[in-house]
């Protein structure tokens, strides 16, 4: 079609949600969606063919579990309020404070209507970008064991700890260590723990058989534990791209601009927050045409894994086209990166991002009054609906 759209591939979909769901089965543990990557309602159905129920960290994403997933969720807020508590109650089967004032503000209205949870900081993560590491010093998620009483408060009946980003099942294994050696004293009087997310099984490389014997001998040490993990990104990690249009070409010192119909700033903010490098299909990253050198690789690349569509082969040295991509938004820094193509682009001619669904689109936002792209779903049989269009109502009613 001729305007921007997200498309999620529901055979990737389902290859996710096959893997996960006998991960979960072959490791007896619960496995459940995360809403902070993808909170895309319309495809619940096919969710619910292969996993129970859903994370929740506001009110909001709470009421979709439980009016639209169709199940109570498991949901930690770092600071729940007053005007909120008895209706995220009300959606939630589980409930996590992040600390124990939290707790002793809030645990009284519960009243047994969830199984209460606390959020603990092992004080150990591998994440390696600031703004995803959850246990930096000075964070403010979760208590640290010098905080804890012996006993716990008879109503706690679960610790949820979140340590990773987009991490192998090695880190897992490397921070239960961590995890075992600060907390382990108060798995007796708990009945779950919930290992959070960022496990990001469905990626290509990652040891599928070594997260499930790590869960098993989790299983061994502790076996009165449910275990629970929440990935966002492994259920749409790979499912769809972003497909946008060139509508100009500029030139500066050098620098050629390609301007697309999408905004980065928009339509792909966690690529400036992370930062991502984005893949391109048909493309490949490189330096700065007006400086030469090395590509910078400032963290793992965003649809690194699979590049759908025909192989792409290199032309002959020489034949590169090179580009610097830019959003159509007023921001100054609304581009990204620079990328080769062995052709000159033309007005109108697609350029094709991967790996858009997780995190992406749960992300976006109106800045500008930027037209936001549709999303569609590609079917088994090839058919292409369109879920959603976005329209100047939609921006109006956000100040509405």
């Amino acid at each position: 079609m001729d305007t921007p759209i997200y498309i999620i591939e529901e055979a990737r979909l389902r290859r996710n949600l096959q893997l996960i769901a006998d991960v979960a089965r072959r490791a007896d543990v619960e496995i459940i969606l995360a809403f902070k990557a993808f909170a895309l309602w319309k495809t619940f159905p096919i969710f619910r063919e292969y996993i129970r129920s859903t994370t929740a960290s506001s009110l909001s994403e709470a009421r979709l579990a439980f009016e639209e997933f169709g199940s109570r969720a498991h949901t930690y807020s770092p600071a729940y309020t007053d005007g909120e508590f008895d209706e995220i109650l009300r959606c939630s089967s589980h409930l996590t404070f992040n600390s124990l004032s939290q707790y002793e503000r809030f645990h009284a209205r519960v009243g047994g209507q969830a199984s209460i949870g606390l959020r603990v900081n092992p004080e150990y993560s591998e994440v390696g970008t600031a703004l995803y590491n959850p246990c930096a010093p000075g964070t403010r998620f979760g208590v640290t064991a010098d905080k804890l009483p012996e006993q716990l408060p008879a109503d706690i009946e679960g610790f949820h700890c979140h340590c990773h980003c987009e991490s192998g099942a090695d880190v897992l294994e490397r921070t239960l260590v961590h995890i075992e050696e600060k907390f382990a004293r108060w798995f007796p009087q708990l009945k779950w723990l919930n290992l959070g997310g960022g496990h990001l099984m469905t990626r290509k490389d990652y040891d599928v058989d070594h997260l499930i014997n790590i869960l098993k001998g989790l299983h061994t040490r502790y076996p009165w534990l449910k275990i629970i993990l929440e990935p966002g990104s492994a259920f749409a990690w790979q499912t769809g791209p972003l497909v946008s249009h060139v509508v100009d070409i500029v030139e500066d010192k050098g620098i050629r601009t390609a301007i697309l119909d999408v905004s980065f700033t928009c339509h792909m903010p966690d690529c400036l927050e992370m930062p991502y490098t984005p893949e391109v299909r048909g493309a490949m990253a490189s330096p700065n045409p007006s400086e030469g050198g090395e590509v910078a690789s400032p963290s793992p690349s965003k649809g690194g894994d699979v590049a759908p569509g025909e192989p792409f082969s290199p032309p002959s040295e020489g034949a590169w086209e090179a580009y610097r991509l830019g959003g159509n938004s007023c921001l100054s820094g609304d581009f990204m990166g620079y990328w080769q193509f062995d052709h000159e682009l033309q007005v109108g001619e697609e350029v094709i991002f991967e790996d858009m669904i997780h995190y992406t689109t749960v992300k976006t936002n109106m800045f500008n009054g930027i037209s936001h792209p549709a999303i569609g779903m590609l079917h088994l049989d090839g058919s292409l609906e369109i879920l959603r269009q976005f329209s100047y109502d939609d921006y109006r009613s956000r100040m509405d």
